[in-house]
């Protein structure tokens, strides 16, 4: 068997558990792991490969990249042009008027992933070239879209605890099987909430010497005021200084 069938399978999985949560959340939840799967398996077979020395976690999509795309910080361009990646994508069950899920149509970039891909990009030339040595996934798969008329994000923290745990628990449970099937020397937390998913699932692993280093670079959201000016410079030096470049 493939080493990326077993990967595709437990991802097909993860999407089945968190698909069968309880949300009582009045807005709209996207699920791109089901509606835009063409395109995250081709990506989870072309580019994650097991024995990268750097997992990069993401938090979860954002409205304009992954869930268009189906790929993790998945501006389109950068997913079409760079890596490849271009594949039909259907419509969610339910979605909000103002956030239409149009798939490789979509005509607006989303900034977080125009930043990290555009950086990746200058830095390594090819995605081959990156991801020979790199994997960039995220913790959370759903999109949780506010239901007012503008449909803004909302970040999984802000659900009521007790669903909020169980899809932790989930979210945990898949990221841990993923560690395990890249085995990494670093995880590398796009911003500090998915650094501290990656410790405490690191705890939970018990990998001894084995045990790779966590850390965290600035998040390239537009929302983060630190990262609008020279987030990619800002995010070299990060790395280099923790010794992953």
């Amino acid at each position: 068997m493939n080493p990326s069938d077993g990967l595709v399978f437990r991802t097909r999985r993860f999407s089945s558990e968190v698909g069968a949560l309880h949300f009582t959340f009045e807005g709209y939840i996207y699920n791109p792991l089901d509606y835009a799967w063409p395109a995250h398996e081709l990506y989870l077979r072309t580019y994650v490969h097991q024995g990268a020395g750097v997992l990069m976690l993401g938090m979860n999509p954002g409205p304009f990249g992954m869930a268009q795309t189906g790929v993790p910080f998945g501006e389109v361009h950068a997913v079409r042009g760079w890596m490849g990646i271009e594949v039909a994508v259907r419509k969610p069950e339910r979605e909000h008027p103002a956030r239409p899920i149009v798939g490789f149509a979509i005509t607006r970039s989303e900034v977080s992933g125009q930043r990290l891909w555009g950086l990746m990009q200058e830095r390594f030339g090819t995605a081959q070239r990156f991801f020979s040595d790199h994997a960039v996934m995220n913790y959370c798969p759903l999109v949780f879209v506010d239901p007012g008329k503008t449909g803004k994000n909302i970040v999984p923290e802000k659900l009521p605890k007790p669903e909020r745990e169980a899809l932790e628990a989930v979210c945990d449970g898949y990221l841990a099987d993923v560690i395990d099937f890249i085995q990494p020397k670093f995880l590398v937390g796009i911003g500090k909430y998915a650094e501290a998913k990656l410790q405490a699932v690191v705890r939970t692993l018990a990998l001894g010497a084995k045990e790779p280093r966590v850390l965290s670079v600035l998040h390239p959201s537009p929302g983060n005021p630190q990262a609008n000016a020279g987030w990619g410079t800002k995010v070299s030096e990060q790395l280099q200084e923790a010794g992953v470049w």
